[in-house]
């Protein structure tokens, strides 16, 4: 029932798609452990996290209604858009749209080299290479919206598929959901072979992901050279060349255990369920006072390229206080660990406190998202920009640490004033200039 008490709760009727994305795609992470269990042969309380887990489980899922609830109080009373605004993505013509996508993709690709170049400005760069996220939402809500230039939609899915497993961390992904949720904001006729069309594209999807999950370990060491890190040391030609062998051998693979391993991925219940058990195990909590909350807002009101000496939050270790209870405790992994926003704010303010944590957090989410809606943009414009909002809060889903969520989230909302204000205004006037000379 989770799914539709959240959208009972922010189902309004201008409430940006991408909200519905955010709640379902971080439901699916709790609810995982529901599926994981009974396949090891355990319950929510008999597991290996031991009887936590189902505390764990029950608060999550309240703290997410918190945070629908948080967006629902920002959100919930839009204005209806003027008749243009809701319109303008359907006059512009697919190939112009395509063309802003492949300028995208080259934005997005010269800001990852950036980043390494002014690791200073790592979050200010990443939120402009969210623009490829609002071209590739705006090009899909067109052709769904059209029905033309469904040559332009399906290279797009190429491009993207092929750039998403040339990486390390399944970026292949992202071009179902952003799909999805164009469909939703484009609010496209639901038809019979349109349902059709959901479920294979949904079956891809588990499919593509189940594929990635059996071989991520061995590509990520073959194109890293190491097990330990996330500098890739080999060409695209080889990585491609690796995949496709792994394709050739596709019948060799443990579906079984790579579905194991993808649920186990997924769930992220029984981390939070180690914090509460090592909150109640320390005398006054593992947080005399609320330590996550303090130390995530003196990190985001200290920028690093003015304050380029400001310490590291280490997920890490935080993920060692607040889950294992040892802060010597040396974690060697390739990725950082975190025990996620949720479990922060339990650690900070208890349950129920918690809810009120979340509550916050959806205001504050929902406020910036709010500003973005009432810009004077077209409707799916306003849209695509919500939608890189989440994404570049949110994309961890339920394991983003607390000082991250902050950070992008107030970071996107800068950046993208800037954005909006001075440069969106001239690709959309060439975008109608384009339409009208057609």
């Amino acid at each position: 029932m989770g799914p539709f008490v959240l959208m009972a709760i922010v189902g309004t009727r201008n409430m940006p798609a991408a909200v519905a994305y955010l709640l379902v795609w971080q439901w699916v992470e709790i609810f995982a452990q529901v599926i994981l269990s009974p396949s090891n042969g355990e319950t929510l309380t008999t597991g290996i996290y031991g009887p936590d887990v189902e505390r764990a489980y029950w608060y999550m899922l309240a703290s997410l209604i918190g945070l629908a609830a948080g967006l629902r109080l920002t959100l919930g009373n839009l204005r209806d858009p003027p008749v243009w605004g809701f319109s303008a993505h359907r006059k512009w013509r697919a190939q112009d749209l395509f063309l802003g996508y492949l300028i995208s993709v080259v934005i997005a690709y010269g800001c990852s080299y950036a980043r390494n170049t002014v690791p200073s400005l790592e979050q200010q760069i990443e939120a402009v290479a969210r623009v490829k996220i609002v071209a590739l939402f705006l090009l899909f809500a067109n052709v769904l919206s059209t029905g033309k230039g469904k040559r332009y939609f399906v290279c797009a899915v190429i491009i993207e598929l092929l750039l998403g497993f040339g990486g390390l961390f399944a970026d292949f992904k992202s071009v179902f959901v952003i799909l999805g949720v164009a469909a939703l904001g484009a609010r496209i006729r639901w038809t019979m072979s349109i349902g059709v069309a959901m479920v294979i594209w949904l079956m891809l999807l588990i499919g593509l992901t189940l594929f990635w999950t059996a071989i991520k370990s061995d590509y990520r060491e073959f194109a890293t050279g190491s097990d330990e890190s996330q500098n890739i040391r080999t060409t695209a030609a080889e990585r491609y060349g690796y995949l496709g062998d792994k394709v050739t051998s596709i019948a060799s693979i443990d579906w079984g255990f790579a579905a194991q391993a993808m649920l186990t991925r997924v769930a992220y219940v029984d981390i939070f369920g180690s914090v509460i058990g090592v909150n109640e195990a320390t005398p006054g909590g593992v947080n005399s006072y609320p330590r996550q909350w303090q130390e995530a807002v003196e990190h985001i009101t200290k920028p690093r390229f003015l304050f380029p000496g400001k310490a590291d939050l280490s997920d890490t270790a935080t993920f060692a206080r607040l889950a294992l209870g040892n802060v010597d405790e040396i974690m060697r992994f390739g990725t950082s660990i975190s025990v996620g926003y949720m479990a922060e704010n339990y650690a900070d303010l208890g349950f129920p406190g918690m809810l009120g944590g979340l509550l916050l957090l959806g205001v504050f989410t929902g406020s910036i998202a709010r500003y973005f809606m009432m810009c004077p943009l077209p409707w799916m414009v306003r849209e695509g920009i919500v939608l890189a909002l989440v994404y570049a809060a949110f994309h961890t889903g339920v394991e983003g640490s607390l000082p991250k969520v902050l950070g992008a989230a107030i970071m996107f909302f800068i950046v993208y004033v800037v954005i909006v204000k001075f440069v969106f205004p001239i690709l959309w006037r060439w975008l109608d200039d384009r339409a009208a000379l057609a």
